[in-house]
């Protein structure tokens, strides 16, 4: 970080309200050249609130936005880039039937007696590029790119407008271990050139390798900044969710020893996986670690017929199971919460109702007619269990934040009884409150007689859920582990092909 902490933006007791909600309440953010400023809170503290008063998409009811020592007034997007201010969105805004030059110069294209000077524009963009270093040219065209490489088209926008502040929103979200590296070199890159850079994440880990401060929101108030050196994840989880890991992180670990629910016994997909065994217990939590590639979902989603294998048996209380396909696996109780629950884990378009009953309409429906009293019913008790929000059996599932969309989900599974619940990335991309609200309803799901097969890339979920883990490596088991002894060092050990 800049020694001098010359302060280049400085948002200052700022409030919003809409109706019904005060988003901010009084809250300060002060930014410094060349520095990472990580932004952390919940869905809903606040976040995204104050960087859109920053870009000129809110007006701020009340405070005043400093930037470069002096009061400014950000009429709209495109003055806030104009003098200097920039934002990647989670979504990114791009157009992906235009080049990648025309997006980066998008309204700003350099003109030749009235028409756009496409030499100029790519001989412009070229030279960004190469400063990202890229690997992909100017005239390519944005919907042929990666979701990593579409990441430096929009930073390539920002750096294209001279940027003095570019706020990171979630930037990691969709990216692999080496994109992720990638990018923090390009951020280091920008804090080394000035540039002041704000990052919002809810990976809280990723923090301590790119943040020098970091400030955290809470019910649209600001809680603290802090020197990243003076905080652990464990303290920045409770600056944000007003709590103790202890409290937020809870599983009783009460599963019965004796009574097995689930057994696979040399399950074999070539190409994929190859000679699994592992148990499941009435009442326990088992994890399934790795690193990615390891060949834990495509296990998950041959359990559940989603996929087909080659040799192996599957047993449910012993009794061998023939599943053909996914109707046949929900039939014996077995549900699949997917990593991508907005590609597969509900039916975009429709409601909250349909998509918690969507697994048990036959119950429903009498001489051809569905009976819209009890499915409604049904859908306002898991509301209310749950705690979905909005409260609404109307509302689109997909319009709803991360983590009630995965309660949607968890809801439809509810509803079937379903007896042995796979979780698959339960909390990616959803904001520590609501990893708290699913930690919650798991632990009351194995208290109650079910049982949980919980995959995860992130080792203190892992860690902190898990009565028993399994390892993965290259498609095979390398370990297992009780959950009492397991730490990041041997699971680790184990995820990189290490020997029991």
């Amino acid at each position: 970080m800049n020694s001098n902490q010359e302060t280049v933006l400085h948002l200052k007791n700022i409030s919003k309200s809409f109706p019904g909600v005060k988003a901010l309440r009084d809250v300060n953010l002060e930014v410094y050249k060349g520095e990472v400023h990580a932004l952390v809170g919940e869905n809903g503290a606040g976040k995204s609130t104050l960087l859109n008063v920053m870009k000129g998409i809110y007006e701020a009811d009340e405070g005043e936005i400093i930037y470069e020592g002096q009061p400014v007034t950000i009429k709209n997007p495109g003055h806030a880039s104009k003098i200097g201010i920039n934002m990647v969105h989670q979504e990114l805004n791009l157009v992906p039937e235009l080049t990648v030059g025309q997006n980066i110069l998008l309204g700003n294209e350099p003109l030749k007696a009235g028409i756009i000077n496409y030499s100029e524009l790519y001989a412009r963009c070229e030279e960004i590029l190469i400063e990202l270093g890229c690997t992909f040219s100017s005239d390519e065209k944005v919907g042929n790119l990666s979701v990593a490489n579409m990441q430096m088209v929009a930073i390539g926008r920002c750096l294209m407008h001279n940027s003095k502040v570019v706020a990171l929103d979630e930037p990691t979200a969709s990216l692999s271990d080496t994109e992720i590296e990638h990018l923090f070199t390009i951020i280091k890159k920008l804090k080394e050139a000035g540039t002041a850079i704000i990052y919002v994440s809810h990976r809280l880990d990723e923090l301590f390798g790119i943040a020098d401060r970091v400030t955290v929101f809470r019910d649209g108030m600001h809680i603290a900044t802090k020197d990243i050196r003076e905080v652990t994840r464990d303290s920045l989880v409770e600056l944000m969710v007003g709590r103790s890991v202890s409290e937020y992180m809870a599983h009783s670990n009460n599963y019965s020893v004796e009574e097995e629910v689930l057994r696979v016994e040399h399950l074999t997909s070539k190409g994929k996986f190859e000679d699994i065994n592992f148990k499941l217990k009435k009442g326990e939590i088992l994890g399934f670690s790795g690193l990615v590639g390891a060949g834990r979902t495509e296990v998950m989603r041959v359990i559940f017929g989603a996929d087909k294998y080659d040799s192996g048996e599957i047993y449910l209380h012993n009794k061998k199971l023939d599943i053909k396909d996914c109707g046949s696996a929900i039939k014996s109780g077995i549900a699949l919460i997917p990593e991508e629950r907005k590609a597969q884990g509900f039916i975009k378009g429709q409601s909250n109702a349909i998509n918690m009953n969507v697994s048990i309409l036959n119950k429903y429906i009498k001489a051809g007619a569905i009976n819209y009293k009890k499915l409604y019913d049904n859908t306002e008790h898991y509301i209310e269990k749950l705690k979905i929000v909005p409260p609404n059996p109307h509302a689109h599932t997909d319009t709803m934040s991360g983590g009630n969309q995965q309660k949607v989900v968890l809801a439809k599974w509810m509803s079937a009884n379903s007896e042995v619940m796979i979780y698959d990335e339960p909390t990616r991309g959803i904001d520590i409150g609501a990893k708290s609200e699913i930690y919650r309803l798991m632990d009351d799901f194995v208290k109650n007689g079910g049982s949980i097969i919980m995959v995860s890339s992130e080792l203190p979920e892992i860690l902190g859920m898990c009565d028993r883990i399994v390892v993965m490596h290259e498609g095979r088991i390398t370990g297992e582990l009780d959950g009492k002894d397991a730490t990041e060092v041997n699971v680790l050990h184990y995820a990189m092909g290490g020997d029991q």
